[in-house]
């Protein structure tokens, strides 16, 4: 791959990693309201899964969107104005956190309704469908997603018109408290794919290159009409389900041995190793993505809040 490539998805990933932390810091502060999921380790399924679609693909994710928002090209600025509740985010400060959203980039959110939206990336793929297009829908969504109705029914659909899905579950090992075998008959999310026809693959999310690769042939497997397809990524969330998440429920053994994997960890060897670029590049990335955040969090906080009259509007399609 070309150095370039490289290059931004390491600038990515680390945008991802800082824009979270300070995020938190934020919350903390009273200056970011709700509820704030942090997607701190998953960097690497984002970064790499939305560097193999094109632009005229669709995204659609869960309320752990930061990631996916950053890594379509939403301008960061816009979206720290929306983590504060402000009129120039990009859901114009009433979205917040789990209601991120940029239709000029094809990115549906967002959606804080465990595995609800789900059926709406079927809606997405139907639409493409019947207009005849090779477009497809990149879906995310959590292993507890897996365990909602929504999943099965959307799934059910989306094999029997063959629609162009690539489902991608983000297996961070958890819903919320709950560990995988503790909440799934099965430990294994690409068995349930299995029951609509779909075989599946199991990834290793914390590589961007695997994350990129599998869904660069997931992708184009759709496209020669082989119907959906799905990606179960491994992976680990570092923080809590949540930021009021006190994380009794792991071991600090068990947080530490999926660190040493860390997602940017491993991109970053793999530059330095392989000489594809040097420590000061990285360093010069590192110190860029730094002012990048320090200009959005200047510009959320110096922007107004909504007007109050702007409750009223965006509710249906035709209202301003």
């Amino acid at each position: 791959m070309e150095k370039a490539t490289l290059l931004e998805w390491y600038r990515q990933m680390v945008l991802i990693r800082r824009f979270e932390q300070k995020c938190a810091e934020l919350y903390q502060l009273g200056k970011i309201g709700g509820f704030l999921h942090l997607y701190i380790g998953q960097e690497a399924i984002a970064v790499g899964s939305i560097a193999a679609r094109r632009a005229a693909d669709h995204v659609i994710t869960a309320y752990r969107d930061h990631g996916h928002a950053l890594a379509v090209g939403t301008e960061t600025k816009y979206i720290m104005a929306e983590m504060l509740g402000k009129a120039t985010g990009v859901s114009k400060g009433k979205g917040g956190s789990m209601h991120l959203a940029d239709v000029s980039r094809n990115f549906w959110g967002g959606h804080a309704v465990v595995g609800a939206h789900l059926s709406l990336a079927v809606g997405l793929a139907l639409s493409e469908s019947y207009r005849g297009t090779d477009n497809a829908v990149l879906c995310y969504f959590g292993d507890g997603a897996t365990n909602i109705g929504y999943f099965h029914e959307s799934l059910n659909l989306a094999g029997v018109w063959q629609l162009p899905v690539v489902w991608i579950c983000e297996n961070n090992q958890y819903g919320m408290g709950t560990a995988v075998d503790r909440a799934s008959a099965v430990s294994e999310m690409i068995r349930k794919a299995h029951a609509y026809g779909m075989e599946g693959k199991q990834v290793d999310g914390m590589n961007v290159f695997a994350v990129y690769e599998a869904t660069k042939a997931a992708l184009q497997a759709v496209r020669d009409g082989a119907g959906p397809q799905f990606l179960e990524m491994i992976t680990y969330r570092f923080e809590g389900h949540s930021m009021g998440d006190p994380l009794r429920y792991r071991t600090k053994d068990e947080v530490e041995k999926w660190r040493a994997d860390d997602p940017i960890g491993i991109l970053e060897r793999h530059l330095l190793e392989q000489g594809i670029a040097t420590q000061q590049e990285l360093d010069q990335v590192d110190t860029a993505v730094d002012a990048e955040l320090a200009a959005a969090v200047q510009f959320a906080e110096e922007s107004p809040l909504p007007a109050l009259e702007k409750l009223y509007t965006d509710i249906y399609v035709d209202s301003e």
